[in-house]
């Protein structure tokens, strides 16, 4: 070991254990709500196809980019509440608030919708800062973020109308859409608040259920604090014919824009025949630390990234 290297891993050292007690008190917190703690597999032979998402190939197969798929098979097993902390792999993903291989927390629900997603994320935030003795405030950067409950929502219908001037709900356009998340809207969040972002366009949640009432839009939420995009939870879509009409959608266009070829995880699609009403939650823990820690960048949450591999 390089003396640089011990000499980081030291500096790291604090936040490595507030790190290992927040996996602690987020484990808690699910077990006495009567979650099962799972493990899926980190390959798989077929993944979740999604166009702005490059996975990690393995000997023929993928390595996981989310434990979302298997989880539902547990589901539609019978299943009614399980979580799972999973490493994850996406190709070309680092930066500030990425790196290739990195750590996600799911959990799933039967019997509810995203709006329940939402009251465990804030409860289990709830809970971290209760044990960490942050209290009902949060400083992170320069920002100190008010916790307490329940946080704001606002549809992307509101947001985008505020802050870029259009309805991506009207006009789907993905492109437009992910340039003026990052440029426009989400600067623009109240900073001193963790924010809901419900209601995305329906062509942009491929596995969220449409809006009763209002099929322009799923039910699919986002939530950020202080400027960190934390979590991505969704109302299950479990229709097995829909399902598979938009990953078909989904893979030829990854084929005809980008010449990769995505197989069809048919064991998934047999499964959803026999998902009930559902919802799940993908949070990443990284960022959580991040936060919890004051953290500008995940090379100060984590021992080891892509780049000291």
């Amino acid at each position: 070991m390089t003396e640089d290297e011990s000499q980081r891993l030291e500096y790291l050292s604090s936040n490595l254990k507030r790190r290992a007690f927040i996996y602690q008190i987020t484990r808690d917190f699910f077990n006495k709500q009567g979650f099962l703690e799972v493990e899926t597999p980190v390959r798989s032979p077929a993944i979740a196809p999604e166009k702005e998402i490059t996975p990690i190939e393995s000997e023929g197969w993928f390595l996981s980019t989310s434990p979302e798929l298997y989880m539902k098979r547990l589901l539609a097993a019978g299943y009614d509440r399980i979580f799972q902390f999973n490493h994850c792999f996406r190709k070309g993903e680092r930066g500030a608030y990425h790196n290739p291989e990195f750590s996600l927390l799911e959990w799933y629900r039967q019997g509810v919708n995203y709006s329940q997603m939402m009251q465990d994320t804030e409860q289990m935030v709830a809970a971290i800062a209760a044990a960490l003795g942050t209290g009902k405030t949060l400083k992170y950067r320069d920002n100190t973020i008010d916790l307490s409950l329940p946080w704001e929502r606002i549809t992307v219908s509101q947001a985008f109308q505020k802050y870029a001037g259009w309805d991506p709900t009207n006009d789907p356009d993905m492109r437009r859409f992910d340039e003026d998340t990052v440029l426009k809207v989400v600067p623009n969040l109240n900073p001193h608040r963790p924010v809901f972002l419900i209601d995305y366009p329906a062509p942009m949640a491929s596995l969220a259920r449409l809006k009763p009432g209002n099929p322009r839009v799923a039910e699919r939420v986002e939530l950020f604090i202080g400027g960190l995009e934390l979590a991505n939870a969704y109302s299950e879509l479990v229709n097995q014919k829909e399902q598979e009409i938009r990953f078909r959608k989904e893979i030829e266009q990854i084929k005809k824009e980008q010449n990769r070829v995505v197989p069809m995880p048919e064991k998934f699609i047999k499964a959803v025949a026999h998902l009930p009403e559902c919802a799940g939650n993908a949070l990443g823990m990284d960022r959580l630390v991040m936060l919890f820690c004051n953290a500008a960048r995940i090379d100060e949450v984590m021992p080891f990234t892509v780049d000291d591999a």
